[in-house]
This record gives structure tokens, sequence and C-alpha cells, in this order.
């Protein structure tokens, strides 16, 4: 291997060792003393793998020795491998790294508004993601009975409007509850077509058609539909909003996603009836910043609100999420 060493005063050293195939390795010893080895190589089956952990098990070995005993902790993390064809590596909404057990692309298409992948997970079955944002799997049941109250509504016989939720879970379980009619508005259609292929664990039959009994599914923008049933006159004893998470950012006036809610906010409340509720997703329980921002939104719409708040476990997203009930302010006479 080659070797090329580098020392900057009070900085410690770095030395980087290249070999004839193109891998290399680089040591970096930091003065306050910690040691970092970095490996990278190409191993297209199992075998360089396990060659790869053989000499990383030999460094550890040798810097035992080298160091008599007194390395405080050795911490070997696992191979990140990029360039695959399959995308294993899909990031938390507070930033953090995670490592799906991905094993198929399912689903991998581009639509007027979006990238919609739906990838196969051993755990969490066919999961849906939109632009890299993952949405929703199989096995995030728990996502949809939060987002629908958590089994303590009764929706027989209710008017129901679902914003979003192409993956037909939500619309396939409130069908479930009888309900008066349920009206679905979707943008963008190649979800649902992916989704009525790859993922009827979680809407069944419900897409095969946008009309049912109780419910109809409009392929539109969910703004301009809400405009004119408040025109309208129209009213629904529930809102859901399965639109977006609250933004990661806390700067409003640069992000034109909050501007996005609050107008859906408020057309929201124009059709939702004065003892109606309005179900949505937060986001993930460490944003407490953009949380708390979005809370704060609630008491700039055009009528007062009151909200509660509950934390759920929704498998595929490996963190807890937050989920909001709003409704208007009951008003003394």
């Amino acid at each position: 291997m080659t070797e090329t060493v580098h020392n900057w005063e009070d900085h410690g050293y770095l030395a980087t060792y290249i070999k004839k195939n193109g891998s290399f390795a680089n040591l970096r010893i930091h003065p306050h003393g910690l040691v970092l080895v970095d490996l990278q190589s190409y191993n297209d089956h199992t075998k360089g793998r396990e060659e790869t952990d053989q000499l990383l098990n030999k460094v550890e070995e040798r810097m035992k020795e080298l160091f008599h005993g007194n390395l405080k902790r050795i911490k070997r993390l696992p191979a990140i491998l990029r360039g695959g064809v399959i995308d294993r590596y899909w990031p938390t909404a507070d930033g953090r790294l995670v490592e799906y057990d991905i094993d198929e692309v399912v689903y991998d298409e581009d639509s007027p508004f979006q990238n919609i992948k739906i990838l196969h997970s051993k755990q969490f079955g066919n999961i849906l993601i939109l632009s890299g944002d993952v949405n929703l799997a199989e096995s995030d049941l728990a996502y949809t009975r939060a987002i629908m109250g958590s089994g303590k509504e009764d929706y027989t016989g209710k008017e129901v409007l679902i914003l979003g939720g192409g993956d037909g879970g939500i619309l396939y379980e409130i069908v479930k509850l009888k309900p008066k009619m349920v009206t679905m508005v979707e943008i963008d259609q190649m979800v649902i077509d992916g989704c009525k292929k790859y993922m009827r664990k979680t809407c069944g039959d419900v897409l095969d058609n946008l009309k049912g009994e109780c419910y109809q599914v409009l392929i539109e923008d969910c703004i301009p539909v809400l405009k004119r049933y408040a025109k309208e006159g129209r009213m629904f004893d529930y809102v859901i909003n399965d639109l977006t998470a609250v933004p990661i950012s806390t700067s409003p006036e640069e992000d034109s996603t909050w501007e996005f809610l609050r107008l859906i906010l408020d057309l929201s409340m124009k059709v939702l009836k004065q003892d109606g509720k309005y179900f949505t997703q937060g986001n993930c329980i460490n944003l407490t910043d953009a949380l708390t921002l979005y809370e704060e939104q609630l008491s700039r719409l055009y009528c007062p609100v009151e909200f509660s708040k509950e934390i759920v476990c929704v498998p595929s997203y490996m963190e807890l999420w937050v989920f909001y009930t709003i409704w208007k302010k009951q008003t003394e006479v």
C-alpha cells in the first residue's frame, strides 16, 4: 500500500493508505486522544465484506497492543454501502440517518408533482416514499388510527373530508365505520395508481374505483376544492389533513410550506361544522421549535380554535410522531 503522512503542529496526524485496487484507509490521530480509522473499498460480494471485517479485527487487536491496554473505548460502526441499486438510507425528520432493511425497489416513477417510490422492507412491508420522505408503510396502521382520532370518534353517518391520503389507508379504515359520505381530494393520480397495486395491505380494494357507496375520490388540487365548498356552504363533521407534516424550518417568512399550511387550516375551518374536528399530523417529537411554531399559527386563524395532541410510535418512521386534534372554540351565548 502507498502511505502518505501529514503532520500538523498542535493538530495531530493524518495518514492515508492506498491499495492498488483503489481501496484506501485514513488514519486520523487527534491531540486529545481520539483516533479515527476510515476504510473505503469496493466489494460487490459477501467474501469481500468478510475480508474487510477480518482486516478491521486485526487493526483493533493491533491498536490494543500499541496502547498497552490504555484504550478507553473502541467503537466500530456498520459499513455504509453506497452506489447500490437499492437505496437503504433515509433520514428521519430530525436529521438522523437510518438504514432500512430494504431488499427490493417495487415501484419508482416521477409524476408531474413528485418522485414516487415504493420499496419493500423485510420488517415493515412495502413503504411509500414521496420525494425522499418516508410517508407510510404497510406496518403503519398506528399512523392511520392516530390521524383518525385513535378510535375515539364515531364516524357513523358522518360527512368526512380527507385532504391528500393518496395511499388510501385513511379512506379504507373510515369506510369500514359506515360514514354517510367520505370525500378524498388527492392531487396525484400516480400515487393512487402505485398504491392500489403495491400497497393493498394498507388500502385494500378502496382505490380500485374512484367512487363507492359512501365515498368519492377527487383527483384535484385541494385548495380550489376547499374554496368551492366554502363558497357553497358545504360543511363536514371531520376534516383530515394528510397532505404534509409541519415544516422543519422555523422561519415562516422564508418557507412557503408554512403559508400553505395556514391557508389549508383557514379553509378547513370554513368547511368544518361548529362541533366538528380537524385531524392532522405534526412532526417528530424532537422538533420542538417547529411544533411550537405550528401551535402559534393556530392562534392566528380567522376563528378561535382549541387543540390537543397525541404522541404515537409509527413503526417505519423509527421516531415518535405528534398528531393534532383541532376544533372551533365554543362561544358562550
